[in-house]
């Protein structure tokens, strides 16, 4: 679903900071050789994540769901001095690829990339966690949220992407009979309703949840 008209869109991104010659070339290979392209963050959005980065100058991000690692560079732009980007996935296929666009990045001794389940990786990371996006298994991202919230410090940021899953959260349909959608719905609401948080819920692209630590 395009919750904005294109020519909207369009005029968006043309009046949005560039992508980088190196987003370019991974945004045009994902489309052009990988299944479901439109799960890349993009233009608009990849600036999105930059200026968030940039803002919070995280010593250490969090990426759950890597893809072809388009979110990761964007993200990494506003890394600290020396900070890190933690990056999960469980997708094998798309490793090398992945890698590859890592290993010519500014970034590459920034990044730390897992080929793994999320769920067994983050109880194991023993420190402080700046920023955090999510983009993987809308079925889990309560769970996600349990297991960052708190190693993250007063002022960290989580942004969860897809949350208004093609319009569907307005489905009742769907509600009832998509475990997907019923999720990221009860994801939505479990936001809202916790008071260690302050949270926007952003219509960019296909929604961001972008949550504050109080």
């Amino acid at each position: 679903m395009e919750f904005l008209d294109p020519k909207l869109s369009q005029y968006s991104e043309d009046h949005t900071s560039p992508e980088n010659d190196l987003l370019k070339e991974l945004n045009r290979e994902t489309y052009a050789n990988v299944l479901i392209p439109r799960m890349l963050s993009g233009h608009l959005q990849g600036r999105v994540l930059s200026m968030f980065s940039k803002m919070i100058r995280p010593k250490t991000i969090l990426e759950i769901g890597t893809y072809t690692g388009y979110s990761a560079l964007c993200l990494a732009e506003g890394l600290a001095d020396n900070g890190t980007l933690i990056t999960i996935d469980v997708n094998e296929e798309l490793e090398d690829m992945t890698r590859r666009y890592f290993d010519k990045s500014p970034f590459k001794n920034n990044i730390e990339f897992h080929i793994a389940n999320a769920l067994d990786v983050v109880p194991q990371i023993d420190k402080s966690i700046d920023l955090v996006f999510i983009d993987a298994d809308k079925e889990n991202y309560s769970n996600y949220f349990d297991l960052v919230i708190d190693k993250m410090p007063s002022g960290g940021i989580i942004i969860a992407d897809n949350v208004l899953w093609s319009g569907k959260v307005l489905d009742e349909k769907q509600l009832t009979k998509d475990d997907e959608t019923k999720a990221l719905d009860a994801f939505n609401k479990k936001i809202h309703l916790d008071e260690r948080v302050e949270n926007v819920l952003m219509p960019i692209r296909d929604g961001l949840m972008v949550v504050r630590k109080k």
